[in-house]
């Protein structure tokens, strides 16, 4: 494991260095890695509509950063930091500011464990949403319309942890927020899907 980790960190710096150099096939390696992660994670934030221009605008800013970048962190959670800051910036532009972290302070941060999971929760979010379910194509539109409703910042929890399998640190340090709040907008997000799943199986009844 910690020579995988060593050859990825190796593999990461070099292609930083290929980066600063200007090299081409390495912006095109670097865009064919990241690039969809990035678009799910602004659309995630600010919806369908931004999303595409606030990654452009991030890939703008993280070629001109590359020098000074650090490495306090890995090459994907940096460029996801500077998407969901982008996503913000463009969902304070558009006065819709108050809908990025709604309801996450109204739910105590001690009833959950390390992974977002509730202590007391009795929806149980692997056995709610089954692929059996998810082939369901009247329930996979209920499902997204909920998901488009979520205040942003839940969604953008959701999409990083359950979606696309990030660390729980690392989309901490994504969206500049602590565990706690990180964990308390994962639960909320996934009790609004479960109810809407709910809803719709009880109407099957």
């Amino acid at each position: 494991m910690k020579k995988n980790l060593k050859s990825v960190q190796q593999n990461e710096k070099v292609l930083i260095e290929r980066l600063i150099n200007g090299e081409q096939s390495a912006f095109v390696q670097l865009v064919s890695d990241y690039n969809n992660l990035m678009v799910s994670v602004a659309r995630a934030i600010v919806g369908e509509a931004f999303a595409d221009e606030v990654v452009q605008d991030a890939w703008i800013s993280a070629i001109k950063a590359l020098p000074k970048f650090e490495r306090r962190s890995s090459l994907k959670t940096w460029l996801l930091h500077i998407v969901s800051n982008g996503a913000k910036s463009r969902i304070r532009r558009e006065n819709r500011f108050s809908s990025l972290d709604e309801g996450w302070q109204s739910v105590s941060a001690d009833k959950f464990d390390n992974i977002g999971h509730r202590y007391d929760d009795v929806l149980a979010w692997e056995q709610a949403t089954p692929e059996a379910l998810l082939a369901n194509d009247q329930l996979q539109s209920i499902i997204e319309s909920s998901f488009q409703q979520l205040p942003a910042m839940q969604r953008a929890a959701l999409t990083l942890y359950d979606l696309e399998g990030i660390k729980m640190d690392e989309i901490c340090n994504i969206l500049d927020i602590s565990s706690s709040n990180a964990r308390v907008l994962l639960h909320r997000a996934r009790t609004s899907l479960h109810h809407s799943i709910e809803k719709y199986q009880e109407g099957e009844r």
